[in-house]
């Protein structure tokens, strides 16, 4: 048996290895993907208790917008890393946070204090002051964010958008269980 590689050999080999490296870099972003999942913290990442304000800021029975800065912003980010948010104090320390997104396709929802009223500019969607679905598209009452109370500050649980496969999709219970 000869030692000496066939031209075609050496062509057949070299056309294996770049393909095996071209499908490894493919596959990375892939398999990265499926596997994220799996390799992320309990309760997401980037999940953290955001400061909104003292509680004062917030006068019972009404729903005023806040924002906050969104724990996974770059530098280059600039003013679209503060995130509004829609909250409502009930009564004493009883508070519901809202998304300001629109459970259908995210627009932005308004509040209308004379209607008490959450209202959608995209597709029509309407909300009442408790955040459940009145009238429109959406499928679903807007989102709520989990928080607490912490030395007479209003904290929400942020750093990450909610959406329906998100715990906070359910209403606020965890967070009732922080205030007991």
């Amino acid at each position: 048996m000869s030692e000496d590689v066939s031209r075609r050999q050496f062509f057949v080999w070299l056309g294996v290895v770049l393909n095996s490296l071209a499908a490894l870099i493919l596959a990375t972003p892939v398999i990265g993907y499926l596997l994220a999942p799996l390799l992320r913290a309990e309760g997401g990442q980037y999940r953290q208790w955001i400061d909104l304000g003292e509680l004062d800021e917030f006068p019972e029975g009404q729903t005023r917008l806040a924002k906050y800065k969104n724990p996974i912003s770059n530098a280059w980010d600039g003013d679209t890393d503060n995130i509004p948010c829609w909250v409502r104090r009930l009564q004493g320390e009883t508070f519901q946070v809202f998304a300001v997104n629109c459970a259908h396709l995210g627009c932005p929802v308004r509040w209308f204090p004379q209607s008490g009223l959450f209202m959608c500019p995209c597709h029509g969607g309407v909300y009442y002051r408790d955040g459940s679905r009145a009238s429109g598209p959406p499928p679903r009452g807007l989102f709520q964010y989990p928080y607490k109370i912490e030395g007479g500050r209003l904290m929400i649980q942020g750093g990450e958008l909610p959406t329906l496969a998100s715990p906070s999709a359910s209403l606020n219970k965890r967070s009732q269980e922080c205030q007991g």
